[in-house]
């Protein structure tokens, strides 16, 4: 049978198997199945109470909308995967180990580092408000705390300042007074500050090899090979010899005093 007959023989064929289906199980069995019913519709609040239960669920989907956001810039997420990125450029193994690789180690150290923090914001916030013993302001405040607890301890001083000087807002008594709009921008430019530093360190050996071998070949008349080819195995080498998986990984979660 050709393809595109089989093709089109199963597209005729598939709904007649999912009746078949249906009429093959027993309608007690379908009786005894809990099926749910849903049921979506818009209708006039009586009490300030639906009103409130309204703005919670808005406040809930805005919140899921923006967790991509809030995982990149609110967590160690920023840190870890421009450092990465810079290793990957200072061994020039061109896509090795590819992004998707990359990513997902980033997430699960982002996961790691954090864990603590997200404990503790459930702990004081989530789980007594889900056990209805706070209401929903004072659980968005007590989850607020941890994390800007930990931002604060990896944002520079310089920074804070900046942004609270272009808010032109008036000046916050002590830390914990900042907003978290003033905050999350003056953190992710300290992470990135951060991030160059430790790939300017990374960089340092692998450019100091590429100039040895840049030179031998030079003093060699080799002229014509790229010193990256001939580079690229000793870089690996190294790297391998002073096991830098584990020393970067090690170093990138201790410079966040985990």
């Amino acid at each position: 049978m050709k393809p595109d007959l089989k093709r089109r023989s199963g597209g005729i064929f598939r709904p007649f198997g999912v009746c078949l289906l249906f009429l093959l199980i027993p309608a007690a069995v379908w009786a005894e199945l809990p099926i749910p019913s849903i049921q979506i519709g818009v209708g006039q609040a009586t009490s300030p109470a639906d009103v409130g239960v309204a703005l919670q669920v808005l406040a809930l989907l805005t919140v899921l909308a923006l967790a991509p956001t809030i995982l990149i810039l609110m967590t160690s997420f920023t840190r870890v995967v421009v450092v990465f990125h810079f290793l990957r450029q200072a061994l020039a193994t061109q896509s090795a180990p590819p992004n998707q690789v990359l990513v997902g180690l980033a997430l699960f150290i982002t996961f790691f580092v954090m864990k603590p923090v997200w404990q503790e914001a459930y702990d004081k916030g989530l789980n007594p408000y889900l056990e209805e013993k706070i209401s929903f302001v004072e659980m968005v405040g007590e989850v607020e705390k941890p994390v800007k607890k930990f931002m604060l301890a990896n944002t520079r001083e310089k920074d804070i300042a900046l942004f609270v000087k272009i808010g032109r807002d008036k000046r916050p008594e002590n830390h914990d007074a900042l907003p978290l709009t003033t905050l999350v921008p003056a953190f992710v430019i300290s992470e990135l500050q951060t991030a160059f530093i430790i790939g300017f360190l990374i960089y340092v050996p692998f450019i100091i090899l590429d100039m040895v071998v840049a030179s031998v070949l030079l003093s060699m008349g080799m002229m014509m090979l790229p010193p990256v080819m001939i580079s690229l195995p000793f870089k690996l080498m190294l790297f391998v010899l002073v096991d830098g998986w584990n020393l970067i990984v090690g170093s990138l979660v201790k410079s966040f005093g985990v």
